[in-house]
């Protein structure tokens, strides 16, 4: 099944995907924190599970511009979902630079490379679903008419 319009699909695998993958992160974090410094075990544990929450949060209110995307194929909603992803992909983009330069850990930076996938996939179909204009979202075909003379 291709996915051409469905961005309420499409960001609900990514809010479930990096809810999952968030909280792998999260756990790290704090067994991290917990091993090499027991005194700040527990404020890691709590600005974590904040982060965590905030992050989950935020991944629920794209899911839900999304679906309203594509339920009413509305430009204005596709264009704030650009707006809302670009955020997202700018964000995860930062954040593997900072993998890369720092070593900070394969599992964020696994999660920052996914999250930045989607996030253009995502942007992907909002452009789709907006060049559309309430319409449906075709392909274009190549007809004979449209082919080159040689």
């Amino acid at each position: 099944m291709r996915l051409t319009y469905e961005t309420g699909v499409a960001t609900l695998i990514q809010f479930i995907i990096l809810s999952f993958s968030n909280i792998a992160n999260t756990v790290a974090s704090i067994i991290s924190t917990c091993h090499h410094s027991p005194a700040d075990c527990v404020t890691n544990m709590l600005s974590s599970i904040v982060f965590y929450l905030l992050t989950v949060a935020w991944f629920g209110v794209i899911a839900a511009i999304g679906y309203n995307a594509q339920v009413k194929r509305s430009r204005r909603i596709s264009q704030i979902l650009i707006i809302a992803e670009l955020m997202v992909f700018l964000v995860a983009a930062y954040n593997i630079k900072l993998g890369l330069t720092y070593h900070n850990g394969a599992l964020s930076l696994f999660t920052s490379l996914i999250d930045s996938i989607l996030a253009v996939w995502i942007i992907t179909l909002a452009f789709r679903l907006m060049r559309a204009k309430g319409g449906r979202v075709v392909r274009k075909r190549v007809t004979h008419e449209d082919t080159p003379k040689l």
